[in-house]
């Protein structure tokens, strides 16, 4: 039976706009277009200049052939042109493609084949490693190839390309009539997960996520008009969690990094009065650990977006000391980034540093604009119950998932079983309703049948002074099946020892659980400071066993 609110009421131009965070730029450079929009060494661009930046490149990838449903990829530091391309790109109908620059070419010309890039913009960075990736490609598909100048990168340029950025966007047109998607479903972005194992899967975002997921990091943090954030975080790592758009729908001014290094940062943040960032916590470890006399006259109140592993004491501790405020998120490549919270309580504040850690550990509650997240039973698809320890898995279902995978309706089909999206992260939910991570499915150690999350041994390293890194993998064991294998950083000038490390670890774990190998080095981690654990897996074996 048809409502009566149903009866010739119908979608019309009038009433209805596809939601795209394109239209957070037209805005903003309608409201405020002498505002300070990027930021780059000597470089200041306000967001007039973004905007009309942004319309010149769709106009000019649009003259050269690229339309709706093209890939554009991009290989581009956390510079300008890379804000320029999460709206340039999707302005002319296609979709943006950021490739993580710490790629290997082989990788680098299978990501290129299998999204079917018609053009790419390259950093003079990356100049070698996409000569040889072009060169290693399977089709002889035609590749607009371009340049880009920076005069901020100090290394040998090598130009591989048809022409220069600045030289393309001159010929496009900074009025260029550029259009909604006809449907807020099509597809704004192409980012590729890590590939561990095998090819890595081609995650496709669509116009509604990103826009939703931008407005969500708002809410999250309670973002005001005309923030200053600094970007440590890879803009090519979830297209760096959906900000490019965020800053732009609140008028915010981009600090570009070419390089994440604590100086840098720091003299970042004095210069320019920064008032937010996002990063890995192997970012937030540079900043904590930073000579003293390098964070003299840091402002207080800067807000520090952290994600990956859970912050430890130390940190927290670390952050406090500095006066910054650290949010813990969670997320996956497939949910845009981040998509649950762990937002903090006024009645925290009077617990000691211990308890506030434990509680700020946990990966927290949905987004704002995520329709769910739970901890899930995934063999009946039922929820666990929220008594903080009954295991299952974390399942998504809303607006701020990914269409699918690429080319790959097996994958897409597995990921999104009995209506939720798997993230393969075993956790426990509390009866507050926040989310805490136990371990990756695969991460679990099995040692004489009983299971050993690494997450809870990580926690116990991270808390002894001298540990910069840590993580723990499975090393097989001949009596045992498997035992606990940890990988540790020291901070610089520490004299921890092997025997050190495991006498702390026996306070706080049972026996089974305290490492049977400890190995001493620094530990591999991703471009976006996630440890490669499968890396780490590989030197597992090898490892020295040690009586505990």
């Amino acid at each position: 039976m048809t409502s009566i609110f149903d009866q010739d009421l119908q979608r019309n131009p009038a009433n209805f706009a596809p939601l795209s965070p394109l239209s957070f730029i037209e805005r903003t450079a309608e409201v405020y277009p002498q505002r300070l929009a990027v930021i780059h060494g000597d470089l200041r661009r306000n967001w007039s200049e973004v905007y009309a930046r942004c319309r010149r490149l769709a106009s000019a990838l649009a003259q050269r052939g690229i339309v709706k449903g093209d890939t554009v990829a991009v290989m581009l530091p956390n510079t300008p042109p890379m804000v320029e391309a999460h709206f340039g790109v999707p302005m002319c109908g296609a979709v943006l493609n950021a490739l993580n620059t710490r790629l290997d070419a082989e990788t680098v010309a299978f990501m290129l084949d299998h999204g079917e890039a018609k053009a790419v913009i390259v950093d003079p960075e990356f100049a070698g490693v996409m000569k040889k990736a072009i060169a290693l490609r399977k089709t002889a598909r035609p590749l607009l190839v371009v340049d880009v100048t920076d005069v901020l990168f100090t290394g040998t340029v090598e130009r591989i390309g048809v022409m220069d950025y600045e030289e393309l966007l001159a010929g496009g047109d900074p009025a260029f009539d550029w259009q909604l998607p006809a449907d807020e479903w099509d597809a704004i972005a192409l980012n590729y997960t890590s590939g561990t194992t095998g090819n890595p899967k081609g995650v496709v975002y669509h116009h509604r996520g990103a826009a939703v997921n931008a407005i969500s990091n708002i809410l999250e943090w309670d973002l005001g008009k005309h923030p200053v954030y600094m970007w440590t975080l890879p803009m090519f790592h979830c297209n760096g969690w959906c900000f490019p758009w965020t800053i732009a729908a609140r008028a915010g001014v981009n600090v570009c990094l070419r390089r994440v290094e604590a100086k840098a940062m720091i003299d970042a943040i004095k210069a320019h009065g920064v008032t937010h960032y996002c990063g890995a916590p192997i970012v937030q470890a540079l900043l904590v650990n930073a000579p003293d006399e390098m964070k003299l006259g840091l402002p207080k109140g800067v807000k520090a977006m952290v994600a990956g592993a859970a912050p430890p004491a130390s940190m927290i501790e670390g952050m406090e000391r500095m006066g910054f405020d650290l949010t813990h998120v969670y997320g996956l490549t497939e949910v845009y980034g981040p998509a649950t919270v762990c937002p903090k309580h006024d009645e925290w504040n009077g617990l000691d540093i211990g308890e506030r850690a434990r509680l700020n550990a946990r990966q927290g509650v949905r987004y704002h604009l995520q329709r769910d997240a739970r901890v899930i039973d995934s063999q009946t698809m039922q929820p666990v119950p929220m008594d903080g320890e009954t295991m299952g898995e974390i399942m998504f279902r809303g607006n701020i998932l990914m269409k699918g995978y690429l080319k790959n309706p097996a994958a897409t089909a597995e990921a999104f079983a009995g209506g939720w999206f798997h993230t393969g992260d075993l956790a426990v939910q509390y009866v507050d309703g926040y989310i805490k991570i136990k371990d990756r499915s695969k991460d679990i150690i099995i040692s004489g049948g009983e299971n050993i999350s690494s997450i809870e041994v990580e926690d116990v390293l991270y808390r002894h002074p001298d540990v910069l890194a840590a993580a723990v993998v499975a090393k097989p064991d001949e009596r045992w099946g498997e035992t606990p294998c940890a990988f540790v950083e020291l901070k610089p000038g520490a004299t921890t020892t092997v025997q050190d490390i495991v006498a702390h670890c026996k306070k706080h774990l049972a026996g089974f659980k305290v490492p049977r190998a400890v190995v001493f080095g620094e530990v591999p981690k991703t471009s976006t400071g996630k440890i490669q654990k499968y890396e780490l897996r590989k030197r597992a074996g090898s490892a020295a066993a040690i009586d505990v």
